[in-house]
């Protein structure tokens, strides 16, 4: 069987936005045109479909990681940030687009809350696994 761990990430990426263009409930919101992903990022993002890559990423991120809440997200896509001629200090990404993709993917039935012991957050529904997996083993029939 083939699994994530099986392809390349931007390879499955790219093969999940594609998917997620074409769900219902996973779209751009009204202002993410005009927000910075992060104080650490001098502009905002360039790429036309970034929702739909930010999406696939932290489909990808859960189910390499497992459970993981909105900060835990932040810190992973963090990153350093310029201060002039002091040294750069890691900043976290900004929580908004994160939390609004993860609750999207929650409606789109992709995503779960989970509570349990020492883990907090959210994971991926077994709708998500096969998908991910499915769009694997795809990936893998093109080679």
């Amino acid at each position: 069987m083939v699994t994530v761990f099986d392809v390349k990430p931007e390879q499955l990426i790219n093969s999940l936005k594609e998917k997620l263009k074409k769900t219902e409930n996973v779209k751009p919101a009204k202002w993410a045109g005009f927000v910075k992903s992060g104080c650490h990022v001098d502009r905002i993002p360039s790429q036309q479909d970034f929702w739909y890559i930010r999406a696939a990423s932290i489909l990808r991120k859960l189910y390499v990681k497992g459970p993981a809440g909105v900060q835990t997200l932040r810190k992973e896509y963090g990153g350093k940030k310029s201060r002039g001629v002091m040294p750069g200090r890691s900043r976290p990404a900004g929580g908004k687009i994160i939390r609004t993709i993860m609750q999207q993917l929650e409606k789109e039935g992709l995503l779960s809350k989970v509570m349990r012991e020492g883990k907090k957050g959210r994971e991926l529904t077994p709708k998500a696994i096969k998908l991910i997996d499915n769009t694997a083993h795809e990936i893998t029939k093109q080679r």
